[in-house]
């Protein structure tokens, strides 16, 4: 039965049609959110997937170019692979869903979200998120919810909620919080420099807003969810599970846990499942297909045990240290910038490359305030920085979040374009990993962007922390620094990057059902002591500010501003103008709609003498101008002389000598480079020159 349900939020009303659409779907919200349309629905297998040991959830979100009036460009008219914000949407509708889903849930789930029509004032992305909690809320598939999810902007010094198009492109903040009804889930956000404080206070307000959502959310629940279905659960024998604790004994595991070096600890587990393999040919075959997952139980108490009971680390650190770090730049030789960061075994090479402003990604999506991206960051993680051995398939969902986190953390203090008019593309390569990549990854792009000269208002550093749970919400413990093992045993793993000033990204994922404010101030307080020690004791000493200049090996850039009624001058009938200039120099020229001219080149010559002809060509002629140009034809009654590519002037015969001559080639020659001054234009409208009256 078709059924609509209605609520103002943020000023807006967002309504939910149930039975209205995709009728054969476990669960289906047609969401309209002002004239943001999107449909979300959830969808189970009736059996759980063989052989895996995870839940297998995939999250979709398309976005169809129709919903904002565009067709697709390139020669195939239709939407190809996942955009990088799809793929980051697709990631945040995930990330706080599924902790609520059943840990030995085993049936494929897949939660889609079609975009089909784009209010630039009511997010498409909220409005999905908001769907996908509602559609698996509503459906038989067991979940622990419903999650809400708010934006938060803020605008001049305000917090607003949801903010519209235009509050968006003024906002410093960029948050976005995912809450169950007592507690936060998921915190996403980009600032600039945001004071903690504020940011706390900006989370908690955001999640008094999800609160009333979830209350709206439970009104639909209650007139249209579905009974949840049973499911096959994957638990191991609790007999199966004392023998091998019996016979391996907590003391062992302990102590093969027990190390700083990650490779030794892979080694000791690894001879624990031979002696269970063994033991279990014999004793009982049918554990044999268990012994990973009982392992990995079995480790998984132990380490949480040893943090939460004993106040002990697996490599032996205190609860806020920090493993070894170290800095150095100039790594690679004829790099624009480069930079290698280590924090105990996660190492990361970054390479900064500066471009012409014509480099500048093109976008071609759904937020028309989103057309192109100046700053661009790259993270690769090849599978040898854990020691394994697989083919590369191009960057992964995981591999685009991270880059994109990264990228979120420095576009605050990367330099306008009229203060470095580069396109700067930072490329962050995983040496070796053992946990929090993402920030080692903003350490090393700081100081290579430093290295390469990019004038960066303020040193940017990244600290992840982690959290162990007890049976209370007042029993827990936060590690600083958390490595691979903490964070895969662990609760959480909350990552924040700032500047001394504030807090440029942060990215909050947990395993659990949601943390207290308590929790999260501590965390968020936690994460600026070691930002400041990381900024001032490691990365000031490695390189303290910005190079004066960029490397011998980057382009040089100079920009000019011009009047924007000359660039056709400029530019010339068909680009002929434009692209003669490029052609004598060697230079690239890019122009913008505001008479913005950067011309970039290697050679710092060739740009002034580009330069000149740009600024010969948009001059306003004067009489008493005195120019040089090239001789590129001649009549009888006197020489035309090109001054600038495109721009040419006439000398009449009276002109070209203080004698009287009765030829013009007597005196010039096609291809002489002379001087002249103007005398104005002529009666036909021409620039008329002189060479006699040169001073």
């Amino acid at each position: 039965m078709y059924k609509s349900f209605s609520m103002e939020l943020a000023g807006r009303t967002l309504t939910v049609d149930v039975g209205r659409v995709a009728a054969q779907a476990n669960g289906a919200a047609f969401m309209h959110y002002g004239d943001t349309v999107v449909l979300s629905t959830a969808t189970a297998s009736d059996k759980p997937r063989e052989g895996i040991d995870f839940f297998p959830l995939s999250v979709e979100y398309e976005e169809k170019l129709y919903a904002v009036g565009k067709i697709p460009g390139g020669f195939i008219k239709r939407e190809g692979k996942a955009s990088e914000n799809a793929i980051l949407t697709s990631r945040v509708i995930d990330r706080p869903m599924r902790p609520l889903f059943p840990k030995d849930y085993r049936n494929d789930v897949t939660l889609n979200n079609l975009v089909l029509c784009v209010d630039q004032d009511c997010s498409p992305e909220l409005t999905a998120m908001l769907g996908s909690a509602i559609a698996t809320a509503i459906s038989d598939i067991p979940f622990d919810g419903p999650t809400a999810s708010t934006m938060v902007g803020m605008v001049d010094g305000e917090l607003v909620f949801n903010p519209t198009s235009e509050q968006r492109d003024k906002s410093t903040l960029s948050l976005t919080v995912a809450s169950t009804k007592d507690k936060v889930i998921m915190i996403e956000a980009g600032a600039e420099e945001i004071p903690e404080d504020k940011m706390i206070e900006a989370i908690f307000a955001a999640h008094e807003v999800n609160k009333q959502v979830i209350e709206f959310i439970d009104k639909i629940v209650a007139e249209c969810g579905k009974p949840k279905h049973d499911y096959v659960r994957f638990e191991i024998p609790q007999d199966m599970y004392n023998d091998m604790v019996s016979f391996i004994t907590p003391e062992a595991m302990e102590e093969a846990v027990f190390t700083d070096v990650k490779q030794d600890r892979e080694e000791n587990i690894k001879a624990i499942k031979e002696k269970l393999t063994a033991r279990y040919e014999e004793m009982n075959p049918d554990w044999i297909s268990l012994i990973e997952e009982a392992v990995y139980t079995f480790q998984k108490k132990t380490v949480r045990k040893m943090i939460l009971k004993d106040q002990k680390r697996p490599d032996g650190r205190k609860m806020d240290q920090i493993r070894h770090l170290a800095a150095e730049v100039d790594v690679l030789p004829r790099t624009h910038g480069s930079a290698m960061f280590t924090r105990g075994q996660t190492q990361v090479l970054n390479i900064t490359t500066l471009g012409a402003l014509a480099e500048i990604q093109k976008l071609d999506g759904l937020d028309e305030n989103e057309t192109s991206k100046r700053y661009m960051h790259h993270y690769n993680f090849p599978s040898y920085s854990v020691g394994e051995t697989k083919p590369s398939r191009g960057p992964g969902r995981r591999e685009i979040g991270h880059g994109a986190l990264a990228e979120r953390a420095l576009v605050p203090v990367i330099p306008s374009e009229e203060d470095f008019p580069y396109a700067i593309r930072t490329v962050s390569e995983v040496l070796e990993s053992n946990g929090s990549t993402s920030q080692g990854s903003i350490c090393a792009s700081t100081l290579s962007l430093m290295a390469a000269g990019v004038p960066i208002k303020a040193m940017v550093a990244g600290i992840s922390v982690g959290l162990v749970t007890g049976e209370t919400d007042d029993d827990y413990v936060i590690l600083t620094d958390i490595q691979g093992l903490e964070d895969f045993f662990g609760d959480m793993d909350f990552k924040v990057a700032g500047t001394h000033e504030g807090i440029t990204a942060i990215q909050m994922d947990i395993k659990i059902h949601g943390l207290t404010r308590e929790i999260i101030e501590k965390a968020i307080y936690r994460t600026k002591e070691a930002r400041f020690y990381i900024l001032d004791e490691i990365m000031a000493p490695c390189i303290s500010e910005p190079r004066t200049e960029v490397g011998p090996y980057a382009p040089k850039i100079e920009q000019i501003k011009i009047d924007p009624a000359k660039i056709g001058d400029v530019v010339g009938q068909r680009g002929k103008t434009i692209n003669a200039i490029i052609e004598q120099t060697g230079v690239k020229i890019d122009i913008s709609d505001e008479g913005a001219v950067s011309v970039c080149g290697v050679d710092a010559d060739s740009i002034k003498k580009a330069i000149k002809m740009i600024n010969t060509i948009v001059t306003d002629f004067e009489e008493g101008q005195i120019f040089e140009g090239k001789v590129i034809s001649i009549k009888e009654f006197g020489a035309f002389i090109e001054f600038a590519p495109g721009k040419e002037g006439m000398v009449h015969i009276s002109k070209i000598s203080k004698e009287r001559i009765e030829r013009v080639e007597d005196v010039l020659t096609l291809g002489d480079i002379v001087k002249v001054v103007c005398l104005g234009k002529d009666k036909m409208g021409r620039i008329s020159f002189s060479i006699k009256d040169v001073k």
